[in-house]
């Protein structure tokens, strides 16, 4: 097997991995006590960050505050992208549904592949746009029944969860364009500092348990930091929208482990759609494959 198509294969399972990962947000996030809102975003990124942090210095030693430097403008940028992602999803479910939060969350691979076209010059398959229309009515699909845009905090809830993957997108750009020439992990990093320090005030006074607060930091730690230090990972052997597209099993699986470990029963759009959002996922990588299959010949 040629080292791109193993790289390649690798950097699929890292993104299996990293989705599956960040699905469990929301089976942990039964089990807190007094935690809420603002300060659930505080604690995870915090952790996020000290994970993160950690790995760092494992594997660079005290040369870790130096690859914050070598990044420079771009890995600032990203941590920025990262602390945006994390702070909107939680603000925008103060204001509005899951369902709302996670339909404007799926227009991420569109998003992705629209700057792809457009800054990266990457021609972007057939195949690839049909498998992120079919993804996007999938998520629709799955959460038809729950949408809502009853009065203006819920339409404002949509619109800062828009921000998700415009930030998101963002983000798999500056990926794809440094990725081979700095080491942006550390950016994961800035983004839980960041994301961190822009919660602090809202979250005040604390009410967090010990109990939530060793919740929140296993989600920081395995949930946030893990995962996304994964993700960049992968991002130097994947499309910026591949990854994008990928990472959409997050929201496929959550429904998952709901029904297994908390008892919720998926009603019949989310297993209608949660199918077209998996075919869409086959569909493309099916396609990539052959289209690699054919280059190597």
């Amino acid at each position: 097997m040629p080292a791109s198509q193993h790289a390649r294969r690798h950097a699929i399972l890292l993104m299996i991995i990293a989705a599956t990962l960040w699905s469990s947000a929301g089976v942990a996030s039964r089990h807190l006590q007094t935690a809420a809102g603002f300060e659930i975003v505080f604690w995870r990124s915090l952790f996020a960050a000290i994970f993160v942090a950690g790995l760092m210095l494992h594997q660079y030693g005290r040369g870790f505050p130096g690859r914050l430097k070598l990044m420079g403008t771009t890995g600032m940028v990203s941590g920025l992208m990262w602390a945006t992602m994390y702070s909107c999803f939680m603000i925008a479910l103060t204001l509005t549904t899951v369902a709302n939060t996670s339909v404007m969350e799926s227009l991420a691979p569109l998003f992705t592949a629209l700057l792809s076209w457009l800054v990266l010059k990457e021609r972007i398959p057939a195949a690839t746009w049909i498998a992120i229309a079919m993804a996007a009515c999938g998520m629709a699909w799955m959460f038809a029944g729950n949408l809502t845009l009853t009065d203006s905090r819920g339409v404002l809830g949509m619109l800062v969860a828009l921000g998700i993957p415009l930030a998101s997108s963002v983000n798999m750009i500056l990926l794809k364009r440094r990725a081979h020439t700095v080491d942006l992990i550390p950016a994961v990093f800035l983004g839980g500092s960041f994301s961190a320090l822009a919660m602090l005030p809202l979250s005040l006074p604390f009410q967090a348990s010990l109990h939530d607060v060793l919740i929140l930091g296993a989600l920081g730690f395995f949930q946030l930091g893990l995962p996304c230090s994964l993700m960049v990972k992968a991002s130097a052997s994947l499309k910026a929208h591949e990854v994008a597209l990928l990472a959409l099993l997050e929201v496929l699986l959550a429904p998952l482990w709901a029904w297994l470990w908390a008892g919720e029963n998926p009603n019949s759009a989310t297993l209608a759609g949660g199918t077209i959002v998996l075919l869409a996922l086959i569909i493309n990588e099916i396609w990539n494959w052959h289209q690699k299959q054919g280059e190597s010949q």
